[in-house]
Protein backbone atom coordinates (compact mmCIF):
# COMPACT_ATOMS: atom_id res chain seq x y z
CA UNK A 1 0.00 0.00 0.00
CA UNK A 2 1.42 3.39 -0.91
CA UNK A 3 0.41 6.76 0.48
CA UNK A 4 1.91 9.60 -1.57
CA UNK A 5 1.89 12.21 1.19
CA UNK A 6 1.40 12.45 4.93
CA UNK A 7 -2.29 12.84 5.73
CA UNK A 8 -3.06 16.42 6.63
CA UNK A 9 0.43 17.67 5.88
CA UNK A 10 0.71 17.56 2.11
CA UNK A 11 4.46 17.02 2.52
CA UNK A 12 6.81 14.21 1.64
CA UNK A 13 7.48 11.45 4.17
CA UNK A 14 10.84 11.45 5.96
CA UNK A 15 12.53 9.00 8.31
CA UNK A 16 11.75 11.37 11.19
CA UNK A 17 8.01 11.09 10.40
CA UNK A 18 8.14 7.35 11.09
CA UNK A 19 8.66 8.09 14.79
CA UNK A 20 5.07 9.34 15.06
CA UNK A 21 3.51 6.19 13.58
CA UNK A 22 2.00 3.60 15.91
CA UNK A 23 3.90 0.49 16.95
CA UNK A 24 1.56 -2.07 15.45
CA UNK A 25 1.62 -5.10 13.19
CA UNK A 26 2.83 -3.12 10.19
CA UNK A 27 6.24 -2.47 8.67
CA UNK A 28 6.67 1.14 7.59
CA UNK A 29 9.15 2.02 4.88
CA UNK A 30 9.63 5.00 2.60
CA UNK A 31 10.29 5.03 -1.12
CA UNK A 32 10.82 8.29 -2.97
CA UNK A 33 9.21 10.18 -0.05
CA UNK A 34 6.06 7.99 -0.14
CA UNK A 35 5.02 5.75 2.72
CA UNK A 36 4.96 2.00 2.09
CA UNK A 37 3.03 -0.16 4.56
CA UNK A 38 3.32 -3.94 4.79
CA UNK A 39 2.08 -6.47 7.31
CA UNK A 40 4.67 -8.09 9.56
CA UNK A 41 5.94 -11.40 8.27
CA UNK A 42 4.24 -14.67 9.08
CA UNK A 43 5.74 -17.28 11.39
CA UNK A 44 7.52 -19.29 8.68
CA UNK A 45 9.06 -16.16 7.14
CA UNK A 46 10.25 -15.06 10.58
CA UNK A 47 11.68 -18.49 11.36
CA UNK A 48 13.66 -18.56 8.11
CA UNK A 49 15.08 -15.09 8.81
CA UNK A 50 15.97 -16.02 12.40
CA UNK A 51 17.66 -19.28 11.41
CA UNK A 52 19.78 -17.44 8.84
CA UNK A 53 20.61 -14.73 11.34
CA UNK A 54 21.86 -17.29 13.86
CA UNK A 55 24.03 -18.98 11.21
CA UNK A 56 25.55 -15.66 10.12
CA UNK A 57 25.98 -14.41 13.67
CA UNK A 58 27.93 -17.50 14.73
CA UNK A 59 30.49 -16.88 12.00
CA UNK A 60 30.66 -13.08 12.03
CA UNK A 61 34.05 -11.69 13.01
CA UNK A 62 34.59 -9.08 15.69
CA UNK A 63 33.57 -5.65 14.42
CA UNK A 64 30.73 -6.99 12.26
CA UNK A 65 27.08 -6.89 13.32
CA UNK A 66 24.37 -9.21 12.02
CA UNK A 67 21.02 -7.62 12.78
CA UNK A 68 17.32 -7.19 12.21
CA UNK A 69 14.69 -4.51 12.71
CA UNK A 70 16.94 -1.57 11.85
CA UNK A 71 16.29 0.47 8.74
CA UNK A 72 18.68 1.50 6.00
CA UNK A 73 18.46 4.90 4.31
CA UNK A 74 18.81 3.89 0.69
CA UNK A 75 18.89 7.58 -0.26
CA UNK A 76 17.57 10.80 1.22
CA UNK A 77 13.97 10.07 0.31
CA UNK A 78 13.97 6.28 0.86
CA UNK A 79 14.19 4.06 3.92
CA UNK A 80 13.87 0.27 3.97
CA UNK A 81 13.87 -2.31 6.74
CA UNK A 82 15.59 -5.46 5.44
CA UNK A 83 14.82 -8.81 7.02
CA UNK A 84 18.53 -9.07 7.92
CA UNK A 85 21.61 -6.97 7.47
CA UNK A 86 25.33 -7.25 8.03
CA UNK A 87 27.07 -3.99 8.89
CA UNK A 88 30.15 -2.59 10.51
CA UNK A 89 29.65 -2.56 14.30
CA UNK A 90 30.84 1.06 14.37
CA UNK A 91 27.68 2.07 12.46
CA UNK A 92 25.54 1.23 15.46
CA UNK A 93 27.76 3.25 17.77
CA UNK A 94 27.00 6.38 15.70
CA UNK A 95 23.29 5.99 16.36
CA UNK A 96 20.67 7.76 14.30
CA UNK A 97 17.34 6.82 12.77
CA UNK A 98 18.81 4.46 10.15
CA UNK A 99 21.99 2.80 9.01
CA UNK A 100 24.05 4.59 6.42
CA UNK A 101 24.36 2.36 3.33
CA UNK A 102 28.15 2.92 3.37
CA UNK A 103 28.27 0.85 6.57
CA UNK A 104 26.10 -1.99 5.27
CA UNK A 105 27.94 -4.97 3.80
CA UNK A 106 24.92 -7.16 3.04
CA UNK A 107 21.14 -6.92 3.06
CA UNK A 108 18.92 -10.00 3.05
CA UNK A 109 15.27 -10.15 2.12
CA UNK A 110 13.13 -13.22 2.70
CA UNK A 111 10.63 -13.12 -0.15
CA UNK A 112 6.98 -12.88 0.87
CA UNK A 113 4.29 -13.64 -1.70
CA UNK A 114 2.38 -10.51 -0.63
CA UNK A 115 5.16 -8.09 -1.63
CA UNK A 116 7.67 -10.06 -3.70
CA UNK A 117 7.89 -7.29 -6.29
CA UNK A 118 9.15 -4.86 -3.69
CA UNK A 119 12.06 -7.17 -2.78
CA UNK A 120 12.79 -8.43 -6.31
CA UNK A 121 12.62 -5.10 -8.13
CA UNK A 122 12.30 -1.98 -5.98
CA UNK A 123 14.67 -2.84 -3.14
CA UNK A 124 17.10 -4.51 -5.52
CA UNK A 125 17.39 -1.28 -7.48
CA UNK A 126 17.51 1.02 -4.45
CA UNK A 127 20.05 -1.02 -2.47
CA UNK A 128 22.30 -1.23 -5.54
CA UNK A 129 22.01 2.51 -6.18
CA UNK A 130 22.93 3.12 -2.53
CA UNK A 131 26.13 1.11 -3.03
CA UNK A 132 25.39 -1.86 -0.76
CA UNK A 133 27.83 -4.54 -1.97
CA UNK A 134 25.73 -7.69 -1.49
CA UNK A 135 22.03 -8.53 -1.64
CA UNK A 136 20.69 -11.97 -0.81
CA UNK A 137 17.19 -13.11 -1.70
CA UNK A 138 15.89 -16.06 0.28
CA UNK A 139 12.85 -17.73 -1.27
CA UNK A 140 11.20 -20.02 1.29
CA UNK A 141 8.68 -21.53 -1.12
CA UNK A 142 11.38 -22.46 -3.65
CA UNK A 143 13.90 -23.09 -0.85
CA UNK A 144 16.62 -21.14 -2.64
CA UNK A 145 19.18 -18.46 -1.90
CA UNK A 146 20.09 -16.01 -4.65
CA UNK A 147 23.36 -14.16 -4.09
CA UNK A 148 23.67 -10.81 -5.87
CA UNK A 149 26.82 -8.69 -6.01
CA UNK A 150 26.83 -4.99 -6.82
CA UNK A 151 28.85 -3.88 -9.82
CA UNK A 152 28.61 -1.67 -12.86
CA UNK A 153 24.93 -1.37 -13.70
CA UNK A 154 23.59 -2.79 -10.44
CA UNK A 155 23.34 -6.23 -8.91
CA UNK A 156 24.42 -9.29 -10.84
CA UNK A 157 23.62 -12.83 -9.84
CA UNK A 158 26.64 -14.64 -8.41
CA UNK A 159 24.88 -17.82 -7.33
CA UNK A 160 21.46 -19.46 -7.19
CA UNK A 161 21.57 -22.16 -4.56
CA UNK A 162 18.92 -24.82 -3.86
CA UNK A 163 18.23 -26.26 -0.42
CA UNK A 164 20.68 -29.17 -0.82
CA UNK A 165 23.71 -26.93 -1.35
CA UNK A 166 26.42 -25.71 0.98
CA UNK A 167 27.44 -22.11 0.25
CA UNK A 168 30.99 -21.01 0.98
CA UNK A 169 32.08 -17.42 0.50
CA UNK A 170 34.54 -14.80 1.66
CA UNK A 171 32.00 -11.96 1.43
CA UNK A 172 30.78 -10.23 3.53
CA UNK A 173 33.12 -12.33 5.70
CA UNK A 174 34.38 -15.92 5.48
CA UNK A 175 31.39 -18.19 6.07
CA UNK A 176 29.82 -21.52 5.25
CA UNK A 177 26.05 -21.96 5.07
CA UNK A 178 24.23 -25.24 4.80
CA UNK A 179 21.00 -24.14 3.19
CA UNK A 180 19.01 -27.02 4.69
CA UNK A 181 19.63 -25.36 8.07
CA UNK A 182 17.67 -22.29 6.95
CA UNK A 183 14.47 -23.91 5.68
Amino acid sequence: MTNPARPGHGAAWTVDDLQSLPEDDQVYEIFDASLLVSPHADVFHGAVANRLRRLLDRQAPVGVLVGQDIGVSAKRSSYFVPDLFVARESAVDRGGAALDPADVLLVVEVISPSNAGRDLVLKRHEYAAAGIPLYWLVEPRKQTLTVLANGAGGYREQALLPVGEVYRTEQPFPLTLTLADIF
